[in-house]
């Protein structure tokens, strides 16, 4: 377990196994620095080289793809209510930067569309498809935003799509097959072996809580032909670890604790 306050297990690396980068993957922008999801917070995280943004996409009433994390905009902004009752117009309204610091006075809620022509070939984009099951058919406005701009086709691995609702995974895997997903877990049993088999299937990465990440759970998802990406890691002292035991992404607030170029020695 790699657990604040938990003794860490011991990693032997071998040197013949080869080594992999490790990408820094800013969460929800570099969210440590600037309110989440927001395009200071994604503009930071270029800032500091990380190699992906994340960000959580959900549906306003009237259809816009919205960037939030939350189902509700009560924590983030200086409104109320849930995302799918407001249209877009209500959500850009809203103040989206004080609640994390009055320097971010006026940042807004943005579009998946502006996000993706803002940084398409500056930086690696994860789209993490929020709560699907309040927007039905979100999987296709998604797929939609990625044709209309050529983004659909193989680039580099520059984009990313994942879920905590495999399902909507597969949606999206059935929609678009050429653009890497990956599966959100949280839970001991979402990792059983059965599990990984079935995620293989489809997906291209199996992305867990850094509290499940072993070396033999490394070992397991390499073995099927995916990779792995931690999440989230708010502990400098959290990196080192996950690195030795060979996890090919860091999904963290702080991009800047990933070590530049950082290989793991799996």
């Amino acid at each position: 377990m790699l657990t604040a306050g938990l003794t860490i297990p011991t990693v032997i690396s071998s040197a013949s196994a080869g080594t992999r980068e490790v990408l820094a993957v800013a969460h929800r922008g570099a969210s440590g620095y600037a309110p989440e999801n927001t395009i200071a917070a994604f503009d930071k995280a270029v800032e500091m080289k990380a190699d992906f943004i994340e960000l959580d996409v959900q549906l306003s009433k009237d259809g816009e793809l919205a960037i939030i994390h939350d189902t509700t905009v009560d924590r983030t902004t200086d409104g109320t209510g849930a995302v799918k009752d407001l249209t877009f117009e209500q959500l850009r309204s809203l103040d989206a930067g004080t609640w994390f610091s009055p320097a971010y006075a006026g940042e807004r809620i943005p579009t998946l569309g502006e996000v993706l022509d803002r940084y398409r070939g500056k930086i690696g984009i994860l789209i993490e498809i929020k709560a699907p099951w309040l927007y039905p058919g979100i999987e296709r406005k998604v797929a939609d935003e990625l044709v209309k701009r050529q983004m659909d086709v193989p680039n580099n691995g520059k984009i990313m799509i994942q879920s905590f609702d495999h399902g909507s995974v597969q949606r999206f895997h059935a929609i678009l097959p050429d653009i890497p997903v990956g599966v959100l877990t949280y839970l001991p049993e979402q990792l059983t072996e059965a599990k990984l088999r079935e995620y293989a299937a489809y997906a291209d990465y199996v992305n867990p809580s850094l509290n499940l990440v072993t070396e033999q759970l490394v070992d397991q998802v390499h073995s099927l032909g995916m990779e792995i990406h931690a999440w989230t890691v708010r502990n400098a002292a959290l990196v080192e670890p996950l690195i030795e035991s060979g996890v090919d992404g860091i999904i963290t607030d702080y991009p800047d604790y990933v070590p530049r170029n950082a290989k793991s020695g799996k």
